[in-house]
């Protein structure tokens, strides 16, 4: 069977004078999103005070480990299930999914006069799907 190829478009926010950050649109259970792509995320991550905006659930559980990263000390997390995340064509069904406090993120992004993110795509997704950023182009490739 040949391998699917998908390519979804990257939008390079520039953040401050020298630095960058990559970003996707993506759907959560058929609602747009924003995720920043992140080759040093180990997880895909959601954050806790916007997945409202794509579930109807109210209460998450609570996981027994804590993130480390985003520039803080240990995070609690807690988790949830997205029916439906589509990363361009890819539909990827039933994705256990973190969720984080990443208020701080969107601090410095409305510092910025950037609009919010909804998550980060980490490298569960980015190396089951063989991801490749290709910023001439401004894509990110995908394989199913």
């Amino acid at each position: 069977m040949a391998l699917k190829k998908i390519s979804v478009p990257i939008r390079i926010l520039r953040i401050d004078n020298d630095g960058f950050h990559l970003q996707i649109v993506v759907t959560l259970n058929r609602k747009r999103a924003r995720l920043l792509i992140d080759t040093g995320a180990s997880r895909t991550v959601f954050d806790k005070s916007r997945i409202h905006i794509y579930t109807e659930k109210k209460h998450f559980e609570k996981t027994p480990h804590l993130s480390t990263g985003f520039g803080t000390d240990r995070l609690e997390t807690h988790s949830t299930e997205i029916k439906s995340v589509k990363i361009g064509t890819l539909d990827i069904k039933d994705f256990e999914a973190i969720l984080l406090d990443l208020s701080h993120v969107n601090a410095s992004y409305e510092s910025l006069g950037l609009k919010p993110i909804d998550g980060v795509l980490g490298c569960d997704i980015l190396k089951k799907y063989k991801a490749v950023i290709d910023m001439g182009k401004k894509v990110l490739k995908l394989e199913t």
